[in-house]
């Protein structure tokens, strides 16, 4: 299978680029980023899904195990193609911080790695059932919902996702920090009246005047 190089008739040429074309009425924003903590290292992608009017509509994600930065930004790319077909319209504007992904999809770069050239493929098959498609580059600031999605999937996938803290339990222990509780005397006993303590507490009483 040959792939578009730079100078050579692209997808975009036939099927809309937003610099040539403009977009139909009705259409996908997929904001899409994919990380790896180390290059191969736990990889995962996330894809925040919008309408043509900016309204979130999806929020998509996956830890992908050990794989390179450049696998987990096309698998991000791909999930965002199958969301459009799968629910519609089929119209998507891409949103990539990945300037290697976006130039190897508009053809001006050639994909040379094995792997890119079997995921650069489903991508392209993908597209070519769209009614229209654009991709673009942003900074990585501009997409940090993306960004985040993709760093929490990683967490997850590595054991690390954060548990909600559970409530501060508190008791008056002999180790615990010293605090004053009030009582009175009753029949040489001392009586709290704004506490309990633990039976075997030691205490030290301090006697008001």
């Amino acid at each position: 299978m040959s792939y578009p190089s730079a100078g050579s008739k692209s997808l975009f040429s036939q099927r809309g680029d937003s610099s040539r074309e403009n977009p139909p009425q009705h259409y996908l924003i997929a904001h899409s980023d994919g990380g790896a903590r180390g290059n191969p290292g736990p990889a995962a992608y996330g894809v925040v899904i919008q309408d043509q009017s900016g309204h979130k509509i999806a929020q998509l994600s996956e830890y992908l195990g050990r794989q390179t930065n450049n696998v987990a930004e096309y698998q991000g790319l791909i999930a965002a193609l199958e969301y459009a077909l799968q629910h519609g319209p089929k119209a998507l504007k891409l949103v990539s911080d990945s300037e290697l992904l976006v130039r190897q999809i508009k053809g001006i770069y050639k994909v040379k790695n094995a792997t890119l050239l079997d995921l650069h493929g489903r991508a392209k098959e993908l597209i070519a059932q769209l009614d229209w498609f654009s991709i673009g580059h942003a900074l990585r600031e501009h997409n940090t919902d993306a960004d985040r999605l993709a760093n929490q999937a990683m967490d997850k996938g590595m054991g690390r996702a954060t548990a909600k803290p559970s409530p501060a339990i508190t008791s008056p222990t002999a180790t615990s920090v010293p605090q004053e509780l009030e009582g009175v005397v009753r029949n040489g006993l001392v009586e709290l009246t704004n506490g309990k303590l633990p039976e075997g507490t030691r205490v030290q009483i301090r006697v008001k005047k």
